[in-house]
């Protein structure tokens, strides 16, 4: 963007370049009134101004459409097929999609933008960008502390996912009554579920004793042996993620082309198959049925929001660290839109491929949708198979899904694990420039992540599973990205930052500064309220119900490790601030002022960027008391004069 004077604006590459370049124009070296003060050596003329030698040069995305897909992939999720079907029926059908949406567009956008900007503008990952306001570096430790723990987990699903679809190549599928040995479990009671009752499904058995051995281990205390068979798919799983992200987001970049689109082609294919099956419009009018009441309960609005966070990847670093792979002058605003709304737009699709198919499971065992409706890993590895398990062809049917299910899980990993190693890279420049020593690292990284999971895979392994889902993306993400948005707006300034979003689009059409309003009144009032209201939503929650899987209630030890987590992820906000104060001189005040200034090492990444230093350059600036910046035209006038004054 320019500035009507035809100057660089500030703050852009262009601005930055010119602001450190020796005064220069075609040669010509010109200071105030175009005289040179007496005495005054003339400054000689260089073509480029030399960058750092301790900066590296970044890689950037091969074309806007990696980019779009790698976050599209990382934001469309499992969340999108297991989490929000069940969400959207248990709180009102279709009524939920209004909470869903308000939470959308008062909180995921803005904060959507928010971290898209911060990434973007800066060339930075999560750490290294708040050089910006280093008393808020703590933020950006916080979110990597956050992505530890889901990285940490999100592969075992994986690993989960690998042993389904090996086991689904046999005919018949191994948790299906059609296989002789589930014929007693079919037929019979014996095999009751302790928490309900109820008979257990083939599914059920399969799930609770062949993949987890759950029924081995007593509780959280109880870890039991590993189990090889999901130790090798776990292995196998960090394998093919190392490979993937081998070469940073050169290969990463082209992955996506088939994992971002893989799930979309098997959700219509299952929505089209689920269609014609019988029952399937009961399964759809159960989840779509309003009931208005619902939004009377607090919860409803709680759930959207939750969801909106769990489903968008906000305050995690991933979308950070792949937007500082952009272009500069990369339109953030209308990527935001096209990734959120297509998000979200997913999430409701993936709901008539769900109930579609288990309306038909609930007419053929002849009981309400209810019955069959599950959230998390209980409709995908439960409800779903028995599901699939009843069509024609249901061998297709499940590799489809589990394929499904892996592209969507591996998408998602790479978004994080990229937030982790962008992070690190940017810290420690000097694995950036050995390809060796970043292989190295990238290896030990997931090597690291596969022996922290094994704890994970055996017999007790669900429980601690879900004690780590529960609380890594619980209330210490809410207020990462709380501290995230006020320290944003009030701290290094809401106008200074709407500026950046208008220098990095190169085209700005004029409705887009009316856009803006409405973005800075999410940042500097609405955002920070909901998200204030929905951390004391959690705490109450938190505070009055246990934690429990199953029949197993957690015990206070267990929750108290659940509190910590979230609580060490949030804390670094703190302890970091305080280390940025210490290192200023002066009283406290002046210190917190020191600490909110940009140090002189901030966007150095983005200005060593050649491609872009060069797209932006502009006419150079001369240094002076007042500047006074030429053109080619003005040096054409300037000769005339010469030659009529001769």
């Amino acid at each position: 963007m320019q500035e009507k004077s035809g100057s660089a604006a500030p703050g852009s590459p262009a601005g930055r370049v010119a602001a450190q370049a020796v005064p220069h124009l075609n040669g010509h070296a010109v200071t105030q009134n175009g005289h040179n003060p007496p005495g005054a050596p003339l400054p000689q003329p260089q073509s480029e101004s030399v960058p750092p030698a301790t900066t590296v040069e970044r890689e950037q995305w091969g074309g806007k459409y990696e980019f779009l897909l790698s976050c599209i992939g990382y934001c469309v999720g499992l969340g999108n097929v297991w989490r929000f079907p069940y969400l959207c029926y248990r709180n009102g059908g279709g009524v939920f999609l209004i909470p869903y949406f308000t939470m959308l567009f008062f909180t995921g956008v803005p904060l959507f933008l928010m971290e898209l900007t911060l990434g973007q503008y800066n060339a930075a990952g999560p750490i290294t960008v708040w050089k910006c306001c280093p008393i808020l570096k703590g933020i950006g430790v916080g979110m990597i502390c956050v992505s530890f723990l889901v990285c940490l987990y999100y592969n075992v699903i994986i690993a989960w996912t690998f042993y389904y679809l090996g086991n689904s190549f046999y005919y018949p599928l191994p948790w299906s009554c059609d296989l002789l040995a589930n014929a007693a479990s079919c037929s019979s009671n014996s095999s009751t579920n302790s928490s309900t009752d109820k008979p257990l499904s083939p599914t059920e058995i399969f799930w609770n004793e062949r993949v987890l051995g759950v029924v081995h281990s007593e509780g959280l205390h109880d870890p039991g042996p590993v189990r090889w068979q999901l130790a090798l798919c776990l292995l196998a799983a960090w394998i093919i993620i190392f490979l993937c992200m081998l070469k940073g987001i050169r290969s990463s970049g082209k992955v996506v082309y088939v994992t971002a689109t893989f799930p979309y082609i098997v959700l219509i294919v299952l929505i089209i198959r689920g269609a014609t099956l019988e029952g399937s419009l009961q399964g759809v009018a159960f989840y779509l049925t309003p009931d208005w009441n619902r939004l009377r309960n607090a919860q409803v609005w709680n759930d959207a929001a939750s969801q909106i966070f769990y489903s968008l990847g906000i305050g995690v670093g991933g979308l950070l660290s792949m937007a500082s792979y952009n272009k500069f002058d990369n339109n953030v605003i209308r990527d935001t839109l096209v990734i959120t709304i297509g998000n979200c737009s997913t999430s409701f699709f993936a709901g008539f491929a769900i109930f579609s198919i288990l309306g038909h499971m609930a007419f053929r065992k002849g009981v309400p949708v209810g019955e069959v409706a599950d959230s998390g890993p209980g409709l995908a590895f439960v409800a779903y198979p028995e599901a699939l398990a009843l069509l024609p062809g249901s061998t297709f049917w499940a590799i489809m899904f589990f394929l499904m299910l892996f592209m969507l899980g591996v998408d998602t990993l790479f978004g994080n694990m990229e937030g982790i190693c962008t992070a690190v890279l940017d810290e420690f420049p000097h694995l950036r420039q050995n390809t060796l020593h970043k292989s190295l690292f990238l290896g030990a990284l997931c090597f690291f992540f596969y022996l922290m999971g094994l704890l994970l895979v055996t017999d007790g392994g669900i429980y601690w599973f879900t004690l780590i889902d529960s609380f890594s993306t619980s209330f210490g993400l809410i207020i990462i990205t709380f501290f995230m948005c006020i320290g944003i707006s009030y701290f290094y300034g809401v106008k200074k930052f709407s500026h950046h979003i208008v220098d990095m689009i190169s085209h700005c059409p004029p409705w887009w500064t009316k856009v803006l309003l409405y973005f800075k009144a999410c940042w500097l009032i609405i955002t920070p309220l909901l998200l204030l209201l929905i951390l004391i939503r959690i705490f109450v929650e938190m505070y009055q119900t246990s934690l429990q899987y199953g029949s197993y209630v957690y015990p206070l030890w267990g929750k108290a490790l659940g509190v910590c987590m979230g609580a060490t992820c949030c804390l670094q906000i703190l302890i970091w601030g305080i280390v940025a104060i210490s290192r200023e001189t002066g009283t406290l005040k002046e210190r917190f002022k020191k600490a909110i200034q940009p140090l002189k090492s901030w966007r150095v990444n983005g200005l060593n960027n050649t491609t872009t230093a060069q797209e932006h350059v502009e006419p150079e600036r001369v240094e002076v008391p007042f500047t006074v910046t030429l053109t080619d035209m003005d040096f054409n006038a300037m000769m005339w004069d010469m030659g009529s004054q001769a």
